[in-house]
């Protein structure tokens, strides 16, 4: 990687997020091992382990976000200092992401398992009420997904960004972005331009695993 780049995951879960097994403390273990510098934690409808993270020295980098469940679909606020409450109108999340000086993104959009914003998401885009397209996920059922999420990306002329989705260990750093190093929201949508997203499809744990149950399964590498 050249000088001045980092290595930006840009969708993790941590415990907070009530589905995910993933502690900070393991969260930054397998991102120092995965070479991954800044990781944005995104939990579900919550900021509290992101902010907690940030004052901490856990070898890398933390920037606070949220994965915000609305009637629409979900959408990712990024450099958050408040967090957005639950099921709100879009254009409601938007606004208020946006007066904390956030980024608002589409993740997973183009999978139909998930709770993407599908159909509306062309739509989202082209009224400006999008500022990046996560175009990578590793959590999803088929890599034609992430390829539809690339081409709406490309239609509206929006930066890319890309996620490991991790909400255990293993699933830590599977998709990144290799972009130059940022200070701030606009600093990162800015360089974004130049970033290069790379990603492995990963098998994930199970919701609630069981102990018993959690297997190795080999990767399939994607790589844009």
């Amino acid at each position: 990687m050249r000088p001045g780049w980092v290595r930006v995951d840009c969708h993790v879960h941590t415990v907070a997020s009530g589905d995910s097994v993933l502690g900070l403390e393991e969260l930054a273990d397998r991102a120092r091992g995965e070479g991954i510098d800044v990781v944005f934690v995104t939990d579900h409808h919550e900021i509290s382990a992101a902010v907690a993270a940030r004052g901490r020295d856990l070898g890398v980098r933390i920037e606070v976000g949220e994965e915000i469940r609305t009637p629409d679909g979900e959408v990712l606020g990024l450099f958050l200092t408040e967090r957005i409450p639950y099921v709100l109108p879009l254009p409601q999340v938007v606004a208020r992401i946006r007066a904390q000086g956030g980024l608002v993104g589409l993740p997973h959009p183009c999978d139909p398992a998930r709770a993407g914003t599908g159909a509306v998401a062309d739509g989202l885009c082209a009224a400006g009420r999008v500022d990046f397209v996560e175009v990578f996920n590793a959590k999803v059922a088929d890599a034609a997904h992430n390829a539809a999420a690339a081409a709406l990306a490309a239609r509206h002329d929006l930066p890319a960004t890309a996620g490991s989705d991790a909400h255990d260990g293993p699933g830590v750093g599977a998709a990144y972005v290799e972009m130059p190093e940022f200070d701030g929201p606009a600093d990162f949508l800015e360089r974004l331009a130049a970033g290069r997203v790379v990603g492995e499809l990963r098998p994930h744990a199970r919701r609630f695993p069981s102990l018993d149950t959690r297997r190795d399964v080999p990767h399939d590498r994607d790589r844009f």
